[in-house]
Parts: C-alpha cells; sequence; structure tokens
C-alpha cells in the first residue's frame, strides 16, 4: 500500500542507467516514483555523452578505416573513401535522441515524476529541488560519476585543444596528433576512434602495462594490437603538466620512477585517468550520511546505506563504475524497497572494451584465480576460428580459467571482434556454477565466432580440436 504521509514512496537522485532503471522498476511494482535529473534529457552520463556516443563514433570510424586502409579491397569493394565528419557527429548525435527520448516514453508509460533540477537533502526523506522539495518514504542516490580532473591541467571542451571524454566526442576536425592521457578503456576507445579518423595517437600511461583490472596475458596482448594498429605507447610514464599554446598544446612527461623530463606537441589532449563519485551538492550531511576514503557512499548487500530509507547505487558505491552494474543494482534496489529480495553478484560482472577488434573479461584474471589455489587454463586462437577466418579478423583469442579440482569455471577472457557480446555467455555460465565441461558439451552454432568459447573449454582438459 502507498504510504500517504510522503509526497512520493520512491524519489531516484539522477536518471543515469541506474537511476532511471530504479525509477521504472520501482513503478513497475506499483510505487509512486519520482526521479530527479537536471539535464535537458534523461539517461545521464551513458546515453547522452558516454557509452551510446563512444560507440555510435567507434562503429562509423571503423567503416572508414575499413575503407581506407584497404581492408575492403581485398575483399573485392574498391572505395575511395572521403571523411564527413559533420555527418558522422550526426548520426551520433541522431542515436542520443532517440535513446534518451525513449527513456522519457518509458517515464510517462510507467507513471515515473520527471522533477526536473538539482537534488540536495534536506533531510533523510527531503529532498530540494530548486525552488520545490519534496518528501519520500525512500530515497536512492543515483548520480553517476564525473572524469577525474589532473592537477595542473585545465580541461576546456570549447577550445577542443585539452579535452575531457565528453570534449573528444565533439571534435570538429581530425587532430593531426592526439596525446591520450590514461590507458584505460575511455582513453582507448576514444583514441583509436581518431586513430582510425587519420590522427597520429600517443597514449601515456603511468603504469607498466596499459588496461589495469583486466587479465595480465589480456593486457600485454592488447597492447601489441593497439600499436600494430599505430597507437604509440609511453609507459611507466606520468604527465607533469599542459601547456596550451595557441592552437596546439605541449605536453611534459617523465618517468614515473623519476627522471630526465621531455615534452610532446599536441594538437589535442585527451585526459582520461578515470572518473570521481558525484556527491558534492547533495548536501549529504543533512541526511546524515558522509562518504568514504574514495569519496564513496558506503551501503550493505541491499544497497542501503547507514540511514534507514537512504539507499545508493551505481557509481557513487563501490566496485567498478559500469553502466551496466548501475542497472543491475537499480533493479534490486527497487525489489528491495518493494519488499522483495533483489541480489546482484559482484562478483560475475563483465568488462568490456569497443574497440577493434573488442576486449572483454568476466570473474577472476588468472593471476587472481591463482593466488586463491590450483588452476587450470584452456586458451583457443581466434586465428582457428572459421568465421574469424573468413572474416579476416583473425587477431585475439579466448581464455578459459577454471578450477584444477571442481572445473568451475573462475573467469573468461577474450580478444575478439564481437568479445563483448561473446562475453554474455560465459556470464550466463559462471552464474550458473557451470564447469568448463560444460561448456564444452554445449553445441555451439558453426561457423560463429562463439565457437572459440567452447573450444578454450575443451582446451582446460586438453581436449580442443582446432589448434
Amino acid at each position: 500500500m502507498a504510504d500517504q504521509t510522503y509526497d512520493y514512496d520512491v524519489l531516484i537522485i539522477g536518471s543515469g542507467p541506474g537511476g532511471y532503471v530504479a525509477a521504472i522498476r520501482a513503478a513497475q511494482l506499483g510505487l509512486r516514483t519520482a526521479c530527479v535529473e537536471s539535464r535537458e534529457t534523461l539517461g545521464g552520463t551513458c546515453l547522452n555523452v558516454g557509452c551510446i556516443p563512444s560507440k555510435a563514433m567507434l562503429h562509423a570510424s571503423e567503416y572508414f578505416d575499413a575503407a581506407a586502409n584497404g581492408t575492403m579491397a581485398k575483399l573485392g569493394i574498391k572505395v575511395t573513401p572521403e571523411l564527413d565528419l559533420p555527418t558522422m557527429h550526426g548520426q551520433r548525435l541522431d542515436a542520443v535522441k532517440q535513446l534518451t527520448g525513449g527513456i522519457a516514453f518509458l517515464f510517462k508509460k510507467n507513471k515515473v515524476t520527471w522533477l526536473k533540477g538539482r537534488g540536495a537533502f534536506v533531510d533523510a526523506h527531503t529532498v530540494q529541488i530548486g525552488e520545490q522539495t519534496v518528501t519520500a518514504k525512500d530515497v536512492v542516490i543515483a548520480t553517476g560519476s564525473s572524469v577525474t580532473t589532473l592537477p595542473g591541467v585545465t580541461v576546456d571542451n570549447d577550445k577542443q585543444i585539452v579535452v575531457d571524454s565528453t570534449g573528444a566526442l565533439e571534435l570538429r576536425k581530425v587532430p593531426g596528433h592526439m596525446v591520450v592521457i590514461g590507458g584505460g578503456v575511455i582513453g582507448l576507445e576514444l583514441g583509436s576512434v581518431w586513430r582510425r579518423l587519420g590522427a597520429k595517437v600517443t597514449c601515456v600511461e603511468y603504469l607498466d602495462q596499459i588496461l589495469p583490472g583486466f587479465d595480465g596475458e589480456i593486457r600485454k596482448e592488447s597492447q601489441k594490437m593497439f600499436k600494430k594498429q599505430g597507437i604509440d605507447f609511453k609507459l611507466s610514464t606520468k604527465v607533469t603538466g599542459v601547456a596550451v599554446n595557441g592552437e596546439t598544446a605541449t605536453v611534459t612527461i617523465e618517468p614515473a620512477a623519476g627522471g630526465a623530463a621531455e615534452t610532446i606537441e599536441a594538437d589535442c589532449v585527451l585526459v582520461s585517468i578515470g572518473r570521481r563519485p558525484n556527491t558534492d551538492g547533495l548536501a549529504l550531511d543533512k541526511a546524515g550520511l558522509s562518504v568514504n576514503a574514495r569519496g564513496q557512499i558506503d551501503t550493505d548487500h541491499r544497497f542501503q546505506t547507514r540511514v534507514p530509507g537512504v539507499w545508493a547505487i551505481g557509481d557513487v558505491i563501490p566496485g567498478p563504475m559500469l553502466a551496466h552494474k548501475a542497472e543491475d543494482e537499480g533493479i534490486a534496489v527497487a525489489e528491495n524497497i518493494a519488499g522483495l529480495t533483489g541480489i546482484v553478484n559482484h562478483d560475475v560482472i563483465p568488462l568490456v572494451v569497443y574497440t577493434w577488434p573488442e576486449i572483454a573479461g568476466i570473474g577472476l584474471t588468472e593471476e587472481a584465480a591463482a593466488a586463491k589455489g590450483e588452476i587450470k587454463v584452456g586458451k583457443f586462437p581466434m586465428a582457428g576460428n572459421s568465421r574469424a577466418k573468413t572474416n579476416h579478423d583473425p587477431d585475439g583469442f579466448v581464455k578459459i580459467i577454471a578450477d584444477a579440482k571442481s572445473d568451475r569455471v573462475l573467469g573468461v577472457w577474450a580478444i575478439a571482434v564481437p568479445a563483448g557480446t561473446m562475453i554474455a555467455e560465459a556470464g550466463l555460465a559462471m552464474e550458473m556454477g557451470a564447469t568448463s565441461e560444460d561448456i564444452a558439451y554445449t553445441c555451439h552454432a558453426h561457423p560463429t565466432h562463439s565457437e572459440a568459447i567452447k573450444e578454450a573449454a575443451m582446451a582446460v582438459r586438453g581436449k580442443a580440436i582446432h589448434v
């Protein structure tokens, strides 16, 4: 039964993947639901300036590159590509418009009230949005994250010289030389977009390898792959300054362990060193909350904070900052508020880099699994996969890590053109507690890229056929 003491049963602050999903699910469960959002469109960073527009640019740039680098010619398709960057940006904006508009439609369909503005706590059950104050029995904080700044480096997206991930999507021309600060997912994806469109790209990473958190073998192979595609890397290197001089920038770097400094001249510098939780301006103290050392809001396994009636999900709580993690948490928190049992298995959250080919993983890395006990590892190269061969995409491999005694799958990692889609099979298998043998004896359609997962599973016990 709805509690008429409050304006709403549930109030969600933020309409990103976690927030909008939580709002829709709560409304489906019969709760009077409102969602606070200050943007002109719903969907948060992901739909407006993150996951969705970047994929639109990645997809378009792949077509251009295939035409420009001779890939199409090898297939008997002779074309001379001409880059129309405004049209490429236009299809990106159209995708964003359609998807954000779709969420607005779903809000209306499910009777979710959109409260436009920024929300701040008055107390644990009261939130102020501009001049309006509303109350709710339960409040969900789903405010997402923002790009992390680099000390001493000023980002100015309007000038298009020193930009963050948002600015890198809006470049009006292909830079002659782009320097990407940070060898993580976002930097590699956006750097690869502009590399395919003709830019020289140099990636500066503080660590000794790219893609922190990924399987070690995957990290090494990925770097080789990107280097072959024309991206230069300066690893174990820190950026000590970026100076803008007219239409260009000078990036000063030095070894991470200390040493002589050097400079790199760039037409565009992309600062991509991570993201930080959006908690500023929420007046968390008025709700009785504070943040931990990482700036996150701690919750229990049900996503409830230490204050009864106040919940938090997505990028503002510990865990990987991923849209799909936030979505699952959005469903779970709504169900928990409604008195059901909402659960998210944080051990089975896929990671995907949407480069060409894609890079994906789920579960434990080989290093982490080996630290826990005896394991068996099966690998299969995409060069031995018939579909990859016919599509002329032989780069990469699939790796399956299993417990040596129980054979239970502990982790799956892949580099393959559709690795992001392929990894879903691994996630389902792990969620169901499958063994490598379960996957190995499951019939996979031929010819498909997913057969590489089957073969990697067979390889765990030395039974792979096509290698």
